[in-house]
C-alpha cells in the first residue's frame, strides 16, 4: 500500500477491517494465550456491539488456551464434524463445495486472490471470508476495493449467510467464548448490511 493510499484510509474503514480481521483470526484456529490477552484488553461502549466486546474481553480474561482449544474443536472440527459447518456453500445450499464457493473462487481470482497453499478449507469458511473483506477495505492486495467492490463482495459472499452462522454461533451447545464471538460478529454484519443498504 502506499503513502497515498493509507492516507486515504479514513479511521472507520481501518476499524471495520480490524474487526473483520478479529473475527478471522478468532474463527480460523483457536486463540492463543497473546490473542486472549489481546481481546481481554479491548474496552466496550454503550451500543449493543460494544456490550458484546466488553462480554468477549471478561470471558477472554477468564479463559486459558487449553479450554478454547476444546471449545473450538467441538465447535468446527469435531470426531466427525463440528457442531458448526462454517462454510457459505452449506449455509446456501446445505452441502459442501457447492456454487457458491466456485463463484468465490472466480471473484477471488479476478481480484488476484488464491488460496494459500498451506491452507486446505475451502476459501468458503468464515476465516476466509472475513479476513479477505477486511484486505478488500485496507487494500493490502493491492489499492483499497471502493465502496460499490466492497460491498458487490459482502452482498455476494457475506451478506446471504454470515448473520445466521454467527446466531448459530451465539445459540450453539459448545459456544462458551464463542458465544459472544457470535453476538459481536452477528451485530456487525447487521450494521454492514445496513451501511451497504444506505451507500
Amino acid at each position: 500500500m502506499t503513502a497515498a493510499e493509507a492516507i486515504a484510509l479514513v479511521p472507520e474503514d481501518r476499524q471495520r477491517a480490524d474487526l473483520y480481521n478479529f473475527l478471522g483470526l478468532l474463527l480460523s484456529a483457536p486463540p492463543d494465550e497473546m490473542l486472549l490477552a489481546q481481546t481481554a484488553s479491548l474496552g466496550g461502549d454503550d451500543s449493543e456491539l460494544g456490550q458484546a466486546v466488553g462480554a468477549l474481553a471478561k470471558l477472554a480474561r477468564l479463559t486459558k488456551p487449553k479450554g478454547v482449544e476444546r471449545e473450538f474443536n467441538a465447535l468446527f472440527i469435531g470426531l466427525g464434524r463440528g457442531e458448526l459447518l462454517p462454510y457459505a456453500s452449506y449455509y446456501m445450499t446445505g452441502f459442501l463445495n457447492e456454487k457458491p464457493l466456485a463463484v468465490l473462487r472466480q471473484d477471488m481470482a479476478a481480484e488476484g486472490l488464491a488460496r494459500s497453499e498451506t491452507v486446505f478449507e475451502p476459501e468458503d469458511n468464515i476465516a476466509s471470508l472475513m479476513e479477505i473483506m477486511g484486505a478488500l477495505i485496507v487494500g493490502r492486495f493491492g489499492a483499497p476495493a471502493d465502496l460499490d467492490r466492497q460491498k458487490t463482495f459482502f452482498n455476494k459472499h457475506i451478506a446471504p449467510w454470515a448473520g445466521h452462522f454467527f446466531a448459530d454461533l451465539e445459540a450453539a451447545k459448545g459456544s462458551v467464548f464463542y458465544a459472544p464471538v457470535g453476538t459481536v460478529g452477528r451485530l456487525f454484519m447487521e450494521i454492514e448490511a445496513e451501511a451497504f443498504a444506505l451507500a
